[in-house]
């Protein structure tokens, strides 16, 4: 029997998308992923993180696209012929069985080459064969030592603590030698101390067994502490990937900045090379290749800025201490300056009232693109002042023939939410805020799978229901020519 050819990208995802009922939860993901790496798929709740991870498992199958595992195309294999175990936030362990007879469970079941055949015409046949018991034991064993649950084995499963049946599940699942072993959310159930040993542990396991780990998880402490590669995900799609310093210190975009970690993000102006404008004062940072007067986001780190008091000409901004908390090693307070309410991180406190100076150096500055400047749809004039996207009729003013094909240009501030849905043309879900300072930038998604940009006053919270509406006055349209048409 030949020896397998080892390939370097253990995982390819190419090109996947995953629809449900008509709603994209993977938008066309590519991903690689080498041997050997710790790799944590961050996200919020709904971001596809657990989808495309069941798609890699083989639970289940991509809407297009195709996943290969080892340079072999994995897409229509079931998951038990494919090189991966799953650890699963609920254990499904088997109640009926101890802990010994849970981990050997698989074993049980497993092939494994003997050597080859050779018929009388010269054919070689490889030859497959079960485990003895003798070598079920021996690997059972060592799997409950790496866990450090080697005098547990014959233990009743409902008398282990919830730690201890995560032990359990991670060893039934590292057992039978996976080349990749998957964890969807393997500590969500834990209480936070027991949280914090097992992140220990699985980073540990992972050192000294050397395969690929993937692991799910919405809590950003988690994938920076356990983590070789952050994969940061939002609506099916990926924002970033980098190592959990450079997530952290050069977010990708807004949405990233806001995600991983406690951040101030405001918008600015690029006035040009290494100057950025912003809540009226003008500063030094360290990027570059921006346009000149670019709208742009921009990231400030609480721990990055520094207070000075009042007067000292030491700022580059002046504001006032709305609260102070002491969290252990630092002062957490709330200073508001020019309208944007900073979060700041120091080992001095300033005391709730006291007005102060705050600056920060070009290198605690970190520049981003906006993710969008405009929101941009593709549409038909359906009648008299009236043009057809998103599922939904809305006014305009406009001479166009009906049916003619155009593009709607929404600026963020020409959509109005409204709370109650049959108040407004078309139905949404908010699946992001973020506070800009005078105002909260929210992303919503419609039910034909669209989403706005928004720039309003009001706060709205997560996976609140909307009603969209639109300010005819600032919509601007642009008929499609027949070449983008065919496009």
């Amino acid at each position: 029997m030949k020896e397998p050819k080892v390939f370097d990208k253990i995982i390819e995802v190419k090109n996947v998308t995953k629809t449900f009922d008509d709603v994209t939860v993977i938008d066309d993901l590519n991903l690689s992923i080498r041997r050997g790496q710790f790799v944590t798929l961050l996200g919020p709740s709904g971001c596809g993180k657990t989808t495309l991870l069941r798609m890699i498992a083989g639970f289940t199958a991509p809407t297009k696209g195709n996943i290969f595992i080892e340079g072999q195309d994995v897409t229509d294999m079931p998951p038990y012929k494919r090189p991966v175990n799953t650890v699963f936030q609920k254990y499904a362990l088997f109640p009926h069985l101890n802990v010994f007879k849970n981990v050997a469970f698989g074993l049980k079941l497993k092939k494994i080459y003997d050597g080859d055949k050779v018929d009388k015409k010269g054919k070689v046949t490889p030859v497959f064969r079960k485990l003895n018991k003798a070598e079920i034991e021996e690997k059972v064993n060592r799997a409950l030592k790496l866990v450090g649950l080697d005098d547990y084995g014959y233990r009743d499963i409902n008398s282990l603590s919830g730690g201890q049946q995560q032990r359990v599940a991670i060893a039934r699942a590292l057992v039978c030698e996976p080349k990749v072993l998957l964890l969807d959310e393997p500590l969500g159930a834990l209480d936070l101390k027991m949280r914090k040993e097992m992140q220990i542990e699985l980073k540990k396991m992972h050192r000294e067994l050397g395969i690929t780990f993937i692991f799910v998880t919405h809590d950003q402490e988690e994938a920076l502490t356990m983590s070789d590669i952050v994969v940061v995900l939002n609506d099916g799609s990926i924002q970033q990937i980098g190592t959990p310093k450079q997530v952290y210190d050069e977010p990708a975009n807004a949405f990233v900045a806001d995600f991983i970690g406690e951040s101030n993000v405001l918008s600015g102006t690029m006035l040009r090379d290494y100057c950025v404008s912003f809540l009226g004062a003008e500063v030094e940072c360290e990027d570059k290749g921006f346009g000149k007067n670019e709208q742009v986001d921009l990231v400030i780190r609480p721990e990055d800025i520094h207070l000075f008091p009042i007067g000292s000409g030491k700022g580059q901004l002046s504001g006032k201490v709305l609260s102070a908390v002491f969290k252990g090693t630092y002062y957490e307070m709330e200073i508001l300056a020019s309208n944007y309410e900073f979060t700041v991180q120091s080992t001095v406190e300033a005391k709730p009232g006291t007005e102060v100076e705050m600056s920060v150096e070009p290198s605690g500055i970190h520049i981003m693109k906006k993710l969008r400047t405009i929101n941009e749809f593709e549409g038909e004039i359906d009648g008299e002042n009236s043009v057809w996207f998103c599922d939904g009729s809305f006014e305009v003013d406009t001479s166009l023939e009906k049916g003619t094909k155009v593009k709607v240009f929404v600026p963020f501030d020409g959509v109005e939410l409204t709370d109650d849905e049959d108040d407004g043309v078309i139905g949404a879900n908010v699946t992001h805020v973020l506070y800009k300072g005078t105002y909260y930038q929210v992303q919503v998604y419609t039910d034909t799978d669209e989403d706005f940009f928004v720039d309003t006053s009001d706060e709205w919270d997560l996976g609140d229901r909307v009603g969209i509406k639109l300010d005819k006055s600032k919509m601007r349209l642009e008929v499609v020519t027949e070449e983008e048409s065919d496009a």
